[in-house]
């Protein structure tokens, strides 16, 4: 769990409640940042990042048994590549490996040739960026996900590609940046892991359907909605969607000096982290990515319809009852349940883009 929230502070001091003096290390994480913390000048807490992009360090000069002075802890927040690791091990490209790290690299390719992992759904015209481009943009994969393929890939063997819709799944669906160049099973895995299925709820008048994207994204003045959103982020936390922190801690480093630091054009991009602890802690200084703000929910290009015309509303299963809450705030025709809700598609929201490929970027 992360060290500043939930209950380490419970751990912590339930402990010095009992040994008072004894050196306290604790490694947290879950929501994907580098951070640092020192509950007291005996303890150091760290958190290292997310998906193998930090490796964290932390060392500490023990002094002897029953002392109360403060300790001397270190801490460093490691670039993941060859290089940080030759260089921190002070070795060379010709003899770093070792026998158990050759076999992991071996069992790895194993692995990625029974799961058929290069192979190549089609060619990325450009870069899609995730946070680094705004949205809705040509840029965004934000954009492309809802607004391309969404559309595209549920439409494939589909009996209602006819009938007008409005789809919707969450952002945080989608983890990680589209590259231009081969588009392959394992790109696709890495930008949009999760299996989420899809549902819909026919026969929504376009009116209605219309205000739940606008709806799920606002928390307004409506003290209903707020209340529900705020149950929402619990809920979603609990979960393990950790995506509003994460995206929150990267918009902090942009807004601090980000234009400054990439117009000097002396760093490269990657993490720069203020943490509570003292001294420096990344291991490599960089300028720090540039963050534009998205919803928590995207969806499809509304379609060109009456307002009374019935529409299919389309969504992810893992945001089903937010949904319904939702839609049961916007209208009071109809109080809509989980029995209104048919699947929409055999396809999962992981296959997406790979199906959107083969039809558009070949």
């Amino acid at each position: 769990m992360p060290i500043v929230r939930d209950d380490w502070p419970l751990v912590f001091n339930a402990v010095r409640a009992v040994h008072p003096t004894t050196p306290i290390i604790i490694l947290g994480g879950h929501t994907h940042i580098r951070n640092c913390v020192q509950l007291d000048g005996r303890s150091m807490s760290l958190e290292s990042g997310r998906y193998m992009e930090t490796v964290g360090w932390l060392s500490a000069k023990l002094d002897h048994k029953g002392s109360k002075k403060n300790i001397t802890f270190s801490r460093r927040y490691l670039d993941p590549n060859r290089v940080t690791y030759e260089f921190h091990t002070k070795r060379n490209n010709f003899d770093f490996d070792t026998v158990q790290g050759l076999a992991i690299t071996a069992g790895l390719n194993n692995l990625a040739k029974k799961y058929d992992l290069s192979f190549l759904y089609g060619t990325a015209p450009h870069d899609f960026y995730l946070s680094r481009a705004p949205y809705p943009s040509n840029d965004s994969l934000l954009s492309l996900f809802a607004q391309d393929a969404m559309p595209v890939a549920l439409a494939i063997n589909n009996s209602r590609a006819s009938i007008p819709n409005i789809m919707i799944t969450n952002s945080g669906s989608q983890r990680f940046d589209v590259f231009s160049g081969t588009f392959t099973k394992n790109d696709q895995l890495t930008a949009s892991p999760f299996a989420d299925t899809f549902l819909f709820i026919p026969n929504v008048t376009f009116a209605t359907a219309s205000k739940v994207l606008p709806a799920l994204n606002n928390a307004g003045a409506d003290e209903r909605r707020r209340s529900f959103l705020e149950d929402r982020e619990q809920v979603l936390y609990g979960h393990g969607y950790v995506e509003t922190i994460y995206r929150k801690w990267l918009e902090e480093q942009d807004r601090r000096d980000g234009l400054e630091r990439r117009a000097a054009q002396n760093l490269t991009l990657g993490y720069v982290t203020q943490d509570s602890c003292p001294g420096v802690g990344d291991d490599i200084l960089h300028a720090p990515l540039p963050f534009f703000d998205s919803p928590d929910f995207i969806g499809s290009n509304s379609p060109t319809v009456s307002a009374d015309t019935p529409i299919d509303l389309v969504f992810v299963d893992f945001i089903e009852s937010q949904l319904l809450g939702i839609l049961n705030s916007v209208q009071s025709e109809k109080k809509y349940t989980e029995s209104d809700v048919q699947s929409y598609s055999p396809f999962l929201a992981s296959e997406l883009l790979g199906l959107y490929a083969q039809v558009v970027w070949n």
